[in-house]
């Protein structure tokens, strides 16, 4: 029932992600005579989709703390409560970030070592293969071991999600010495220049201006740090697109450069839309939940529904727990020493 567009948008995006996979079911919670109208505009999920009424829903603007207080009325509750009984693999929502946030951790509760769950999506690079960053602002304030667990998570995501079997790790710093950043920044970073045993490559830090560059697969900070990061990013891009639709307007020489410049843009389009890359995940949690952008349509809605079969298909949460079995055991080895 979240998101801009509402049940409209889910739905259509539902019925796309299944036209492309036969093998997906859909347990779709809400209101259910407006979903039962929407889902009569794609008789091709009949039989696919099923209807579990949720007498409420959750405002954008709602409190998380009011939230969690509605989890067995709401279709968000309901939701994520499917997911915690097993009669779902994975939780989609396109509503109240925070409040999603706050339902899955008290419902799904947060996994043997790991301390806070982080928020990963992925972000356009210019090399072949998206980025992964974390967190996105789960968490504003972070420790040590917090860094550390979610370079842990973010790297079992890009092998996971992106095929990547050793992926490069980076923590986001105001610099690339090592002796720049904070004391968590640094103490992070000891830890994991240490733990070779782990199944990732990391490589220092990085600069905000160099998260398009390719330059690595995963990128961690704090969740204050990185929200800020990812709305700057795509303010930037709606800002050039926007210039270049003013620019392209601005004369008949310029609707002619307009016309030949056609293809490039359409590129461009394509590969600034957050629709191509939507679906944040929650990670960390005994439970896969993913967060839909607000704004998402039916094409974001179908790549966000893709993007939790592959989590769920290449079982990330077995992946996460094996990681963080491994980097205690080896810190647990070096303690005893």
């Amino acid at each position: 029932m979240g998101g801009d567009e509402g049940p409209a948008a889910i739905v259509t995006g539902i019925a796309r992600a299944a036209r492309a996979d036969k093998s997906l079911r859909f347990l779709v919670v809400g209101d259910e005579p407006v979903l039962r109208a929407e889902l009569a505009k794609h008789p091709k999920l009949d039989g696919v989709a099923a209807i579990q009424h949720a007498p409420d829903a959750i405002a954008g603007g709602e409190k998380p703390s009011q939230a969690i207080r509605r989890a067995r009325t709401t279709s968000m509750g309901l939701a994520i409560n499917a997911v915690k009984e097993g009669r779902a693999d994975a939780a989609l929502s396109a509503g109240n970030t925070g409040a999603l946030m706050a339902m899955a951790k008290l419902a799904l509760r947060t996994m043997p070592g790991i301390d806070r769950p982080a928020l990963a999506a992925l972000l356009p690079t210019l090399g072949d293969k998206d980025l992964v960053m974390l967190d996105l602002g789960a968490n504003t304030e972070c420790d040590v071991q917090n860094l550390v667990q979610f370079a842990v998570m973010g790297s079992a995501y890009a092998r996971t999600g992106l095929g990547i079997s050793q992926p490069r790790v980076k923590l986001l710093n105001i610099g690339t010495e090592e002796l720049k950043g904070t004391d968590e920044l640094k103490e992070a970073a000891a830890l994991l220049r240490e733990a070779s045993f782990l199944p990732l490559k990391f490589e220092g830090f990085i600069e905000g201006d160099q998260l398009a560059r390719s330059q690595c697969d995963v990128v961690v900070t704090d969740g204050f740090s990185g929200n800020i990061a990812l709305k700057t990013a795509e303010g930037t891009a709606r800002f050039v697109t926007d210039l270049l639709r003013r620019a392209f307007t601005s004369s008949l020489r310029s609707k002619a450069g307009f016309a030949l410049s056609k293809p490039a843009l359409h590129m461009l389009k394509v590969h600034l839309d957050p629709n191509n890359h939507n679906g944040a995940v929650f990670l960390g949690l005994n439970g896969l939940v993913v967060k839909s952008h607000g704004g998402a349509n039916a094409k974001g809605i179908a790549n966000a529904v893709q993007l939790s079969a592959l989590m769920v298909r290449n079982n990330i949460t077995q992946r996460i727990a094996e990681d963080l079995d491994n980097f205690r055991a080896h810190a647990f080895a070096e303690s005893a020493k």
